[in-house]
């Protein structure tokens, strides 16, 4: 459960709910739910009258905002599979920074081992009930440099695989007809079932590189439903507000539960 989060710009990275009580320092540039809200209402893809739904953050520790809907909408640069207003945060050691760039890096795979936060624990943003759990993904090597451009040339063969090739391992919790997914989760790493209720904090899984992935991290998406080929992206926001890219939340949990 996070007792405090505090949230800066990150000027080093060069990387391409009942909600428990916490005090927040947001940057200058987050943004409120209403003014969300008011700006993508009657966009393609998203609820009519956008009504956003407030989270926690899943994790402790240091981490990186990558694909942020306070910079753009849709945030993946796709409403495919309801993911308008989804957002990634990278896992990043006390520099701010994920793995640091090698030569080796450049030009081949990397284990995904070697990126800080692979494994750390993935928390409910939430509490609900768990709809879905998959946890039977391979988490395949990260990829930068040269070999991410091999990687980019395949993603629309995932894409046509269906949201499983490219959500990867995850869980799925629902609360008032609204279901917040977790993805890229570490494989067999999961600690819940389906059925089960969770409060926010629990503890789900592990930070993982599964699905379409190029480096550990948790992609968060909120959606009406549990079919996500027919779901509608619903605006999510944290602590009432909404980090940007570049920020780096700094989350800290007062208990985890699980290992």
């Amino acid at each position: 459960m996070p007792a405090s989060i505090c949230i800066s710009r990150s000027t080093t990275c060069s990387c391409a709910p009942s909600s428990p009580t916490i005090a927040t320092t947001v940057s200058s540039r987050s943004r409120a739910a209403s003014t969300l809200a008011e700006h993508r209402a009657g966009e393609k893809h998203v609820v009519a009258t956008p009504n956003p739904i407030d989270l926690a953050y899943p994790f402790a520790g240091r981490w990186l905002v990558q694909n942020s809907p306070a910079d753009r909408v849709p945030s993946h640069g796709t409403t495919l599979f309801a993911t308008a207003y989804a957002i990634d945060f990278v896992p990043v050691g006390d520099n701010g920074r994920t793995a640091p760039i090698t030569i080796g890096s450049l030009v081949r795979p990397e284990p995904p081992e070697r990126f800080p936060g692979f494994g750390r624990p993935i928390l409910a943003p939430i509490s609900g009930t768990v709809i879905a759990v998959h946890d039977a993904e391979i988490d395949h090597p990260a990829y930068r440099g040269v070999p991410s451009i091999g990687y980019a040339v395949t993603q629309r063969r995932r894409a046509a695989d269906g949201w499983l090739a490219l959500a990867g391992n995850h869980v799925m919790i629902e609360r008032d007809g609204v279901v917040v997914a977790l993805c890229h989760l570490q494989r067999a790493s999961t600690e819940v079932r389906a059925g089960q209720h969770v409060r926010a904090g629990d503890v789900l899984g592990r930070c993982g590189n599964s699905g379409n992935s190029t480096e550990p991290h948790v992609h968060v998406q909120a959606i009406t439903g549990s079919r996500v080929e027919h779901a509608t992206a619903v605006p999510l926001t944290f602590g009432a507000s909404l980090p940007h890219n570049g920020d780096v939340i700094v989350a800290t949990a007062s208990r985890h539960r699980g290992r």
